[in-house]
């Protein structure tokens, strides 16, 4: 089966969230079971671009709106992500160097989408599959079916997966003369609540829909940013296949970005050397547990509650803990979190930004992973941390819920219902009476390593679905 990726993201290559990981990892775990998958997204102005091979593929020209932009598509030459990269490059609207935020986001998707078909139809065979990834090619199973440009693709099944609904990348009807020729009559494929919304016309249009996790399928049925409707009209079609991580990369045995490796065998020695790294760069006492947060600093993470609850604890504690955020996002969230370091200096310190390495070296050296997400379609940070024997204190929602199970319930975890403050202070207290207790921390630190989340079965859970 050949399955041909669509994303915005795609790690390493460019990474905002779990988007970037999900399809840096899943095509590639399915060619080791024997398929041909393979990535196309928008050539960013990047280091990995500048510093990559590759050979053009296919030179075309795309028409947006009274504008023509040159199209070249790059084929990675080595193929060393394990898949077929390929890059759609349009200067002048693709060449930037981050991914999304830009006034013309609606004319950059757009044009990837139709100069990436473009060159598909032109092929001399058929993808078996064509699986998009978020609103950002959203468009594609629609342009694929009513689009005369592309009338070749209209029997090609097309796959959606939402990694995250509240994002749904909607446009006014003034611009509609960017979407290739159509029958008008079919606009109603493109239309939610008054405009043109390609995750809508995504779900219309698609053959099958997925999620990043069961429950996620479920919580978007009446949560899902006013799509809720729609959602349930389609929900025959809809299946929720939990994401994977990729065990290449996170593997606390070979991981090259932290201080110390370590297995099963060597985890409390290989822990406690990468926990004296953080607290050598950070200013932290390595005597006592580590609380971290590592992600976006948004309201659907819970980022908001943060300030608040760290300030409580940390003096509620008289200084018995510690505390490290990675992370950015929203500025008075920032701030607020910057502010702390003062108070509590020697106890609490924050690194307000991206950090891949960095972020690494936490899940090994932490013995908490704090995620009181209000929103977590999946949730992949919960999964590292298990696999670098770190205990997550998560809300039970979404993909947090299907991977993680409370200590009181026979679990490994610490759990919480409310993304409020008095609800995550008790699971930090918790936790903190938890590490006194050395031999269950042990044994925990043991059972949640050998947890399987790796990709292998999620990818043959793809397969089956492409095939149901």
């Amino acid at each position: 089966m050949e399955i041909i990726h669509f994303s915005a993201e795609c790690y390493p290559i460019a990474k905002v969230g779990g988007l970037g990981d999900v399809v840096g990892a899943l095509p590639k775990y399915q060619n080791k079971i024997g398929h041909i998958a393979k990535v196309v997204m928008p050539a960013y102005d990047n280091r990995f671009l500048h510093e990559s091979e590759f050979e053009g593929v296919y030179d075309g020209w795309v028409e947006v709106g009274t504008r023509n932009f040159q199209v070249r598509i790059l084929r990675e030459k080595t193929n060393k992500l394990g898949f077929d990269l390929y890059l759609v490059h349009i200067p002048g609207l693709l060449n930037r160097p981050k991914v999304y935020g830009y006034d013309d986001d609606t004319e950059r998707f757009l044009a990837f989408q139709i100069a990436a078909l473009d060159w598909i139809h032109q092929w001399q065979h058929k993808p078996d599959v064509i699986h998009c990834h978020d609103y950002h090619t959203g468009l594609i199973p629609f342009m694929a079916l009513n689009c005369a440009r592309f009338w070749r693709l209209n029997n090609v099944p097309t796959a959606l997966t939402i990694h995250n609904a509240q994002y749904q990348g909607q446009f006014g009807w003034e611009k509609l003369h960017l979407i290739p020729v159509f029958d008008l009559r079919n606009s109603g494929k493109l239309e939610w609540d008054g405009a043109i919304n390609p995750l809508a016309s995504a779900i219309k249009c698609a053959w099958k829909i997925s999620t990043v996790s069961p429950s996620y399928m479920e919580e978007i049925s009446y949560k899902a940013n006013g799509l809720e409707t729609l959602l349930q009209r389609e929900r025959s079609k809809s299946h929720g296949i939990l994401n994977g991580i990729d065990n290449d990369v996170w593997d606390p045995a070979t991981d090259p970005m932290l201080s110390k490796n370590f297995n099963l065998r060597t985890v409390e020695a290989g822990k406690k050397a990468n926990k004296q790294a953080l607290c050598d760069v950070f200013n932290l006492d390595p005597s006592k547990p580590l609380f971290t947060f590592i992600g976006r600093l948004v309201g659907e993470k819970g980022a908001d509650l943060l300030p608040e609850i760290f300030d409580n604890v940390l003096r509620q504690s008289e200084g018995a803990l510690n505390i490290l955020v990675l992370g950015s996002g929203e500025k008075n969230v920032e701030e607020k979190l910057e502010q702390l370091k003062d108070r509590y200096r020697g106890i609490y310190n924050t690194y307000i930004g991206y950090h891949e390495q960095l972020s690494h070296q936490i899940y090994a050296g932490a013995d908490f992973l704090l995620m009181p997400s209000r929103v977590e379609p999946c949730g992949l940070n919960q999964m590292y941390a298990l696999r670098y024997g770190t205990i997550p204190i998560v809300r039970r929602i979404g993909g947090l819920k299907d991977t993680v199970t409370d200590i009181g319930d026979g679990g490994f975890g610490l759990c919480h219902d409310q993304a409020s403050v008095s609800d995550v202070e008790h699971a930090v207290g918790r936790a903190f009476h938890l590490y006194q207790n050395t031999k269950a921390l042990k044994d925990i630190r043991k059972f949640i390593m050998k947890l399987d989340h790796s990709w292998d079965r999620s990818a043959q859970d793809y397969i089956n679905f492409y095939q149901i």
